[in-house]
């Protein structure tokens, strides 16, 4: 572990205090108590409470490392989150943990302050948990720096699926449902916005591959992402699988029904995960996978099922760097006229002539347009 990913000890920071669950000291429900006929002519409060309305009496100075208190951290990496609670691996044993309110506080805008897949330190307690029966119960207190994530967006809010993985496994299906490229270009997005190697799988090869699904797939690969075709009926690609997922912490990802779960099963038959038939009517697959959770596979490595979802809306991508995440984009953006060219109606456009020219490929370009438009509407909103 290097210096830079160490906690720093010590180090004062600002916080806000958490919200007063109080009663207020004056009673304003003069609506209410009108409508009641319970309207008194003259109040007298109870209590009031006054206090300086500044930007420094709204938050409070903080240490982030406690020195007195080093010794008592244990190390250890989130396998998954129930609720308000974590189960930490310490590499021993997995201990059911809470989490510090001030940590709760200080992470609530990325929606979950720990994630699956965080490297965190944690106290113990000598309390028995009221969950497991055991003085295993600890106190989630740091989170280390995270080397990758995947998030999505949740409303207007950042919604952070998984953290610190190395690969992201893009699960879509021939049939059942049918394959969306355009999903599967968000995911490719979200992945390299954070930091994750994508492999993308094709998936229930056995209900038939046609022209449409191989030339997808042929594009993929010219631009230097690994597909795989796969089917756990015939066992096709589950071998090939293999050899991407040994020794990697990945998430896998699709839409609900692509099998995500059943590719699990074949590559580890003992996790015996559940599944489900997609409906032959709305060629929807059902919610089968309710938590995120680190699955440790024999030949090496984890792996993390995710619950499926229909579309993807992406997060923490600014405007400006869109480009970026579309690799073959690269070559070509220097040579545009203008410095912020969006690539979508400038003249002299270096990404357009190339895809003129059948450089780069026309479904591509339309879907990094979509998504760029998309963007631009929710921002004016």
């Amino acid at each position: 572990m290097t210096d830079d990913e160490k906690p720093r000890k010590g180090r004062k920071i600002r916080v806000s205090f958490r919200q007063n669950r109080n009663e207020p000291g004056r009673d304003k429900r003069w609506t209410q108590k009108y409508l009641q006929d319970r309207l008194d002519e003259n109040p007298a409060p109870q209590r009031e409470s006054l206090r300086p309305k500044g930007d420094r009496s709204r938050k409070r100075t903080i240490l982030e490392g406690d020195e007195s208190k080093e010794a008592d951290l244990h190390e250890g990496w989130v396998v998954a989150m129930r609720g308000l609670y974590a189960e930490v691996d310490d590499g021993q044993q997995i201990r059911l943990c809470t989490i510090r309110r001030i940590l709760r506080t200080r992470l609530i805008q990325n929606r979950h302050p720990v994630v699956t897949g965080d490297r965190v330190r944690f106290s113990t307690s000598a309390k028995k948990s009221q969950h497991t029966g055991t003085a295993d119960e600890g106190v989630i207190q740091d989170v280390y720096p995270r080397t990758s994530r995947l998030t999505r967006r949740y409303g207007r809010r950042t919604h952070l699926i998984v953290a610190n993985v190395d690969r992201v496994l893009i699960v879509a299906s021939t049939l059942c449902p049918r394959i969306k490229p355009q999903l599967l270009d968000r995911y490719l997005v979200a992945a390299h916005a954070g930091n994750i190697q994508p492999v993308l799988c094709i998936h229930k090869v056995d209900l038939g591959c046609d022209d449409e699904i191989a030339s997808l797939a042929d594009m993929y690969r010219k631009i230097g992402y690994p597909v795989i075709f796969s089917s756990t009926l015939t066992g096709q690609g589950i071998e090939e699988l293999k050899t991407y997922l040994a020794d990697q912490k990945t998430v896998i990802v699709g839409q609900s029904g692509v099998g995500k779960s059943s590719i699990i099963n074949a590559v580890q038959p003992g996790l015996k995960l559940t599944t489900a038939e997609v409906s032959r009517v709305t060629e929807k697959g059902r919610h089968t996978t309710t938590t995120v959770r680190f699955m440790k596979l024999d030949f090496g490595g984890y792996v993390v099922d995710t619950p499926g979802i229909k579309s993807y809306d992406l997060a923490d991508v600014p405007i400006n760097e869109y480009e970026m995440h579309f690799i073959e984009f690269a070559d070509y953006v220097p040579h545009c006229n203008f410095a912020d060219c969006t690539h979508t109606h400038e003249g002299g456009c270096a990404v357009k002539t190339a895809v003129e020219n059948g450089q780069i490929d026309p479904r591509r370009y339309e879907h990094y347009v979509q998504m760029f438009r998309k963007i631009i509407e929710e921002d004016e909103l």
